[in-house]
């Protein structure tokens, strides 16, 4: 049975409804500049200074993609309601991970805009990421999305308090999907992302939840005996963990 999704695909409906409405009118700084020998041409930067002219997706991916902007900002407000809608709809391919686009979240400080504009934004992640764990084949993966909302918003708790909270085995496939992506970093005390910042403290994070809450979710799902001893190993350290005869012999 795969979990009704349609109040969740509600809500990102209203949330990016509500992006639009926020945002709409927005523009880069009239005084913004980019490189015309590695990011584009003057032309497409003006077209970031006129209001909700649609981009071609070669020029959306640049622009969410670079990290010199002078009001990187301003350049996110302008571009959000069209990136939100190519993300959900798995239109955004980064080179390496979704990590890089909670990058670009991160460097426009949006936590530090107007009330109403930091709401906006908010909701849409956390509407995206319930909409993530509710669908049974998500376009983007659910280990991916979370990458994307933890860095774009410095945090783990809000994303793993929903995930632990929905008891459903939709959420708990993608529970065994994203611990069989996660294991062999997590095993090497390693984040299984590039975080901006505060990897250490992510890692632990992560790790803990996964140790404290995975394995009675993954209990009765077709999950490997295998998966669920290095769920159990991420939680030891030192020699219980590398001399425990389930260790899986990975080099770092």
């Amino acid at each position: 049975m795969n979990l009704d999704d349609t109040p969740a695909r509600l809500r990102l409906d209203r949330a990016l409804e509500g992006l639009d409405v926020t945002f709409r009118g927005m523009t880069a700084r009239s005084d913004e500049t980019q490189c015309d020998c590695h990011w584009g041409s003057d032309e497409e930067l003006a077209r970031l200074k006129v209001p909700d002219v649609v981009l071609d997706p070669d020029l959306l991916r640049r622009t969410w993609d670079a990290p010199d902007w002078n009001d990187h900002g301003a350049v996110l407000r302008r571009i959000l309601p069209q990136f939100a809608g190519a993300l959900v709809r798995g239109l955004v391919e980064p080179m390496f991970g979704m990590y890089e686009v909670g990058r670009s979240f991160a460097r426009g400080h949006w936590r530090q805009w107007p009330a109403h504009q930091d709401a906006a934004v908010w909701e849409f992640l956390h509407a995206w990421w319930a909409r993530t764990l509710a669908e049974s084949d998500p376009v983007v993966p659910v280990h991916e999305v979370l990458a994307l909302c933890a860095e774009a918003s410095g945090t783990l708790s809000p994303w793993l308090t929903t995930w632990e909270a929905l008891e459903h085995r939709v959420a708990d496939r993608h529970l065994a999907e994203a611990a069989a992506h996660w294991e062999y970093e997590l095993l090497g005390d390693q984040l299984p992302w590039e975080a901006w910042e505060n990897a250490d403290a992510l890692r632990a994070g992560l790790a803990a939840w996964l140790v404290r809450h995975a394995p009675a979710r993954l209990q009765g799902q077709d999950v490997s005996e295998e998966l669920l001893h290095r769920i159990r190993l991420i939680g030891l350290t030192g020699p219980a963990r590398w001399e425990d005869p389930h260790w899986p012999g990975h080099r770092y």
